[in-house]
């Protein structure tokens, strides 16, 4: 079955192709939230989390987003556990590049031993050959963005990464990646709320690079009982989230909206965004209010 809770598709978002030959549907799944809290250790709910992934296949999701440093390594190895042996749809997308000293710390490391260590162990997790998509999760100031890059490049040329994207980069940044390697990525906060990296987005428009918006529904400040979005979804026949996705796959076609959670039920309310369209003026309301 590959259904929303609404009965349309999670393929009724549309499809991209990343790096011009990974076709996924564009309403993708991210899994950070299957972790336990301050994105640390094992979740609270471990058979619900599987079922989480489990349920986001059945109903057409074919992009998973994850990255080592989420438990660290809890989500890398769930989502193996659940979905192993894989579809031949899914594109599993992980990053590296950030350590955990504890809950809620994050700290970049980008030296390239760091890195390649990154890599092969987040193949063993995820029981792959080759990562689909590897994005570096954060540039390290420390360390030469050519000799971080150089690394996924040479891992690339061995067979061990298929693309290269980034997260959290600004315009400047992206260009000096992309002198060094091909980008197919880039994995910046973005939703109707924060706009930071609307310029980011549309040079990713421009020039046709997946833009993967983490934090898409602002970790609930969007779609919060009586808040900014709770009228006009209710004049929508939608939910908040609904409303809140449905802006993000409106706003470019090469937006990837990956909504994480740890529960099948708001699993299926936030795959009916594949269902929403909307008009102009939707969208002018929407932004206005946000």
């Amino acid at each position: 079955m590959s259904e929303t809770a609404t009965g349309r598709s999670v393929a009724d978002s549309g499809t991209f192709r990343i790096g011009g030959d990974m076709p996924v549907h564009r309403l993708g799944y991210g899994a950070m939230q299957i972790t336990g809290p301050g994105i640390w250790a094992e979740p609270t709910d471990r058979a619900e989390c599987l079922r989480v992934l489990r349920r986001a296949v059945e109903m057409g999701v074919n992009l998973i987003d994850t990255a080592d440093s989420y438990g660290p390594f809890v989500s890398e190895d769930l989502i193996a556990e659940a979905l192993y042996p894989y579809p031949d749809d899914l594109v599993i997308a992980t990053k590296g590049g950030l350590t955990r000293p504890g809950p809620d710390e994050w700290l970049p490391v980008g030296r390239p031993e760091y890195l390649r260590q990154c890599v092969e162990m987040s193949l063993r997790r995820l029981k792959l050959d080759r990562i689909d998509l590897y994005q570096l999760h954060r540039i390290d100031p420390k360390v030469p963005l050519e000799e971080q890059l150089g690394l996924l490049k040479d891992m690339q040329s061995e067979g061990k990464i298929r693309h290269i994207g980034l997260s959290e980069v600004s315009v400047a940044e992206l260009a000096a990646a992309r002198e060094q390697v091909e980008i197919v990525s880039v994995q910046n906060m973005y939703n109707l709320s924060r706009r930071n990296a609307e310029d980011v987005l549309e040079v990713c428009t421009g020039e046709g690079i997946a833009f993967i918006p983490w934090f898409p529904l602002a970790t609930g400040h969007l779609v919060k009982p009586g808040g900014t979005l709770a009228e006009a979804a209710e004049r929508h026949g939608a939910t908040p989230a609904q409303l809140a996705l449905a802006w993000l796959l409106h706003r470019s076609p090469v937006m990837l909206p990956i909504p994480g959670t740890s529960k099948v039920a708001h699993l299926e309310d936030n795959n009916a965004a594949a269902g929403i369209s909307l008009t102009d003026d939707e969208v002018a309301e929407l932004e206005k209010l946000a």
